[in-house]
């Protein structure tokens, strides 16, 4: 004990307070075989940089989840072999830690900037295939859960309209399928759909819109089919003012993506189906900013202009698409809102880059 404490006073001494005098304490305290070697025997005490990496994934092999310890000493490989590849320096090091900390300061209840920079790096979509289609080995029609998503759709018949309030846009008719992977249809399924409206905004984010407009809950029939009306949406900018905006601009990338429609799929037995279908005649189609169109959900929505509309008392041009999903075996588990506030504030103005 006197060691200690002549140790904790000579830190007191040398002018160390706080955190620091907090840490160098704690280390005195320990036995001398903790307070110079890691786990695993590897000395934590650095000669050259050739003895930073082993000593950290020394310490990476203390966790006790396994999954933890190898995602952490992947983590650390592929993170230390990137800094030597690059050969990063000080004022580098700086900016990064920077970007980091300004993707925090952006991301609120109503935006989330860490997973709009994801998306627009191609990690979002990387995941997502790597863990849907067989885990990776055949085609999906999963996709990206983007930002808007709300739990609580409200339920639609069959043949029912997803406009809650008056909003302008040509009339769209759809209908859906949901099959397993072997293609055997899938009825009593739970689809919930959502889109922008015709300005790019969602509800959520529009106080001209109703709560909960261009939103519906669904259910597949015995043939595994759903359909409803709702308007063709457009495509739209994602926003500028965070590092992504910084990054796209770097890059001479627009910040556009193409007209879409969300859906989310759930059945018992089955992983939880996210996905969006694309417009094919969108002009960003083939340079989406959060890379997530695949070639699987392009969707093929067709222009009719002198035909009757199936339903709904709907004159004048329309569209109609008809799509079809396969699910994947799985637990039903749904993913959390990416944004919770639901307070509506005024749209913001958002810079639309062009690509160079």
């Amino acid at each position: 004990m006197r060691g200690v404490l002549e140790t904790r006073l000579a830190f007191v001494e040398g002018g160390l307070a706080g955190d620091h005098l907090r840490l160098h304490y704690y280390k005195a305290s320990l036995p001398a075989p903790w307070r110079q070697r890691g786990s695993k025997g590897t000395s934590m005490i650095i000669k050259t940089n050739a003895d930073v990496t082993p000593a950290v994934l020394a310490e990476m092999a203390r966790a006790d989840d396994p999954r933890m310890r190898e995602i952490l000493t992947s983590l650390v490989k592929h993170l230390h072999g990137f800094i030597r590849e690059t050969r990063l320096t000080e004022q580098e090091f700086q900016q990064a830690a920077a970007i980091i900390n300004r993707i925090g300061q952006k991301s609120n209840d109503s935006h989330n900037e860490a997973v709009l920079i994801s998306g627009s790096l191609g990690v979002s979509s990387l995941v997502c295939l790597l863990n849907n289609g067989d885990n990776g080995n055949t085609e999906t029609t999963a996709n990206l859960l983007g930002p808007f998503w709300r739990m609580e759709s409200p339920r639609t018949e069959n043949g029912g309209c997803l406009l809650r309030s008056p909003t302008p846009g040509t009339p769209l008719f759809v209908e859906a399928y949901v099959k397993d992977r072997d293609g055997r249809a899938l009825a009593g399924a739970e689809v919930d759909i959502w889109h922008c409206n015709d300005e790019g905004y969602y509800e959520n984010q529009d106080p001209s819109q109703a709560e909960m407009n261009l939103r519906g809950k669904l259910t597949t029939d015995a043939n595994g089919k759903i359909w409803f009306r709702t308007i063709k949406p457009i495509g739209y900018p994602i926003p500028l003012d965070g590092p992504t905006g910084d990054l796209l601009r770097m890059l001479k990338r627009h910040n556009m993506r193409p007209a879409h429609l969300h859906f989310l799929i759930t059945k018992a037995g089955f992983k939880a189906h996210i996905s969006q279908v694309y417009s094919s005649d969108d002009p960003n189609l083939e340079t989406d900013s959060q890379f997530g169109v695949t070639e699987r959900l392009i969707g093929h929505y067709v222009r009719h202009e002198n035909e009757p509309a199936p339903y709904g008392g709907v004159t004048g041009p329309w569209y109609s698409l008809s799509f079809t999903f396969n699910l994947d075996p799985g637990e039903p588990r749904l993913p959390r809102p990416p944004i919770t506030d639901k307070s509506k504030q005024p749209p913001p103005k958002i810079e639309r880059l062009v690509r160079a």
